[in-house]
């Protein structure tokens, strides 16, 4: 019976010894280069899936500049294309899923703010947006939050940028909610309404989403900041510095660029050139 028990042990401590060895936090890849295998582990990253030019969902691919960025910081870790798993991180859920380890990291339009850093962890920004405004594209009696007084406003249920340019820039300004933006941009192209707000880049996402993207056009006034960054887990300092790591080697080889054009093709959208490319930030 003892030989039993003592060979019983021996198995259980052996398997438990090689499932350590096995286990790996993200970035630890083992491989030493850009593009490996990720030392076979699966890196789950929560995007959007219905902002266009960000984060979309098309059939069983994923595209916009949040996923590009996503991969290449990824491949950066050392995790192949079949390694990746993008599940939906909608807007009230991101802090849970990083608490609950649902996801290993989050590149959804997720800003950097004092208040969710007591939560979790942020890497870069990888992009500094600003609050700005839609407008057809012929519609010249726009420029600013100001030239809203007595028009007709559209962003989606709950939000509080529209509510913010009726608090501090135009008191007579007609608030219109609609479930997504893409409702507000169907207003927008019925003439219901006179301009959609929200961040500047997913304005310029909605723009190159329609058929004809010169249909409308961003303001380019930007009146807020809003720095994007990577959201990780608390304690995630190395992996922190890491993916700082690679959005500088982005930003330095060209990559950065030329995915903010491709997602914004056509609209005549400019990023923010005294705030992008951005610096990323010290991890903690």
């Amino acid at each position: 019976m003892r030989k039993h028990m003592t060979a019983a042990a021996l198995t259980a401590a052996t398997a438990l010894v090689l499932a350590a060895c096995g286990s790996a936090e993200p970035g630890d890849t083992g491989d030493g280069g850009d593009g490996g295998d990720g030392g076979g582990e699966t890196l789950t990253i929560g995007i959007k899936y219905d902002q266009p030019g960000l984060g979309l969902q098309k059939g069983a691919d994923y595209v916009g500049f949040d996923v590009d960025v996503a991969r290449y910081v990824a491949d950066k870790l050392g995790y192949g294309e079949d390694q990746l798993e993008f599940v939906e991180a909608v807007s009230a859920n991101r802090e849970t899923m990083l608490q609950n380890g649902d996801v290993d990291m989050i590149f959804a339009t997720y800003s950097i703010t004092d208040d969710r850093k007591e939560v979790v962890e942020f890497a870069g920004p990888y992009f500094v947006a600003g609050q700005d405004l839609l407008v057809a594209a012929n519609d010249d009696s726009i420029t600013g939050p100001e030239d809203l007084e007595g028009k007709n406003l559209c962003s989606v249920t709950g939000s509080t940028s529209a509510e913010r340019i009726k608090e501090e820039y135009a008191e007579g300004v007609e608030l219109v909610e609609r479930p997504g933006y893409s409702e507000c941009v169907s207003a927008l192209a019925s003439g219901a309404v006179d301009a959609v707000t929200t961040d500047d880049i997913i304005l310029a996402g909605l723009a190159a989403a329609q058929e004809d993207p010169t249909t409308f056009k961003v303001v380019g006034n930007p009146f807020s900041e809003e720095n994007y960054g990577v959201g990780l887990p608390q304690g995630s300092t190395d992996l922190c510095e890491e993916i700082n790591t690679a959005i500088t080697e982005m930003i330095e080889d060209g990559t950065w660029e030329e995915l903010v054009a491709t997602h914004t093709d056509g609209t005549g959208y400019v990023a923010n050139e005294e705030l992008n490319p951005p610096e990323p930030d010290a991890c903690a």
